[in-house]
């Protein structure tokens, strides 16, 4: 049994698997009898308090504001790990998937505002579309197995990354409040401290976690959004070792792996993905925030990543790997469009004053999430599924003598 749930971990569609049952299961509880305790589950109040330090936050937005804080740190590592030692260390190798992401970012965003031009408060949502789900992409990728050639898998996973690293400065810029000078003074000493503290060499985990908490605190009284601190600390965190030492950072990115892929992830997927269905009909669909979303991640995401890489191909600015024909690619660009999880969290920021106003507006960007990522994943394992080449184990059929 052990050894089964070893090798259940190590799949790369593990915790694509969770977050979607997590899913489910939010749908179904929250449309259940037991939508009470749902709801009453979510709102449950917790607070910490050190002195005059008060942190008052209900369960849900301790779960957006602090794990998924973690979740941003297991980012910022992964960030950081890439552009100094890893694929995105080499220029040649970013090229296609930047243009890809590029693409993917202008034109769901594009055609999200022009479906909601009228309307300044539903414009808020823009950068909902823009987002790739690694966990669920690579998930869906990887139940096509061995057929999926290494450059696929490593133009998604670029692609992914980048999108990433755009949705952090996104949010830093666009989805920032009132800002506290003092809170950010003790945030910017923090962040000096960190710096520091890498530069003369040191490397106890715990001395960076301590000064990271700290980070965190002041960030989320700051105004900005606390998830943000997570990034910062990554940055701060050793990748190199010292003499008969192993690297923090990748210590840290193994550590944190399993309990954010399998933990945070669905955890935040349960506690955001609950929508009332009986507050939305089919033509629910047609609501332009939904609509925008859908048509975002589903038609803007193939278009903008296709595209995109297309026109650069035929300019001879970028070139398209051997091993992929142009209907492969296309299957990965449909699964660009499957932005779950990140785009989830971008609509709790855009939207997250209108459950309190009465307004649905956060329940039609969930409704669009759902949809457009939904078909996003199905076509896009279709089209690769009928496009990829065979396994090699139906290649190589055994003579019988």
């Amino acid at each position: 049994m052990r050894d089964l749930i070893r090798r259940w971990k190590l799949n790369p569609a593990a915790s694509g698997t969770l977050i979607f049952l997590a899913t489910m299961a939010a749908m179904f509880v929250e449309n259940s009898p037991w939508s009470h305790q749902y709801d009453s589950f979510l709102n449950i109040p917790f607070s910490i308090q050190f002195g005059a330090l008060i942190i008052a936050k209900p369960l849900l937005l301790w779960i957006n504001d602090g794990l998924m804080a973690i979740f941003f740190f297991l980012v910022g590592l992964e960030l950081k790990r890439e552009f100094l030692e890893g694929h995105l260390s080499q220029p040649s190798n970013v090229a296609l998937p930047l243009l890809g992401a590029l693409g993917g970012i202008a034109v769901p965003a594009g055609i999200y505002t022009l479906v909601n031009s009228s309307d300044p408060v539903a414009l808020e949502g823009w950068a909902i579309p823009t987002a790739t789900d690694i966990a669920f992409a690579l998930g869906i990728l990887a139940l096509l197995g061995n057929r999926v050639q290494p450059a696929a898998k490593l133009f998604l996973l670029t692609l992914a990354i980048i999108d990433d690293l755009a949705a952090i400065v996104i949010i830093a810029i666009f989805y920032t409040g009132d800002l506290g000078t003092g809170s950010l003074y003790a945030a910017g000493g923090a962040m000096l401290l960190l710096a520091i503290m890498n530069r003369v060499g040191v490397r106890s985990i715990a001395a960076y976690s301590l000064v990271g908490v700290v980070l965190w605190v002041s960030v989320l009284k700051s105004g900005v959004h606390a998830t943000l601190a997570g990034v910062a600390l990554a940055m701060a965190i050793p990748l190199f070792k010292g003499e008969g030492d192993l690297s923090p950072l990748r210590k840290l990115e193994h550590d944190l792996h399993d309990p954010v892929g399998l933990g945070i992830l669905p955890l935040f997927a349960f506690a955001n993905a609950g929508i009332p269905i009986d507050n939305f009909s089919p033509a629910s669909l047609l609501d332009p925030i939904a609509l925008g979303i859908a048509l975002g991640l589903f038609l803007g995401k193939q278009l903008g990543v296709f595209g995109f890489v297309l026109l650069g191909v035929k300019s001879r600015l970028v070139r398209m790997p051997d091993t992929l024909t142009w209907p492969q690619f296309y299957g990965l660009a449909l699964l660009c469009g499957v932005g779950f999880t990140m785009s989830l969290f971008i609509g709790s920021l855009a939207f997250e004053h209108s459950a309190a106003s009465g307004s649905h507006s956060d329940g039609f960007a969930r409704l669009g999430i759902l949809s457009g990522s939904a078909i996003s994943g199905l076509l896009g394992f279709l089209v690769l599924h009928f496009t990829l080449p065979k396994p090699l184990a139906a290649s190589h059929q055994t003579k019988k003598p």
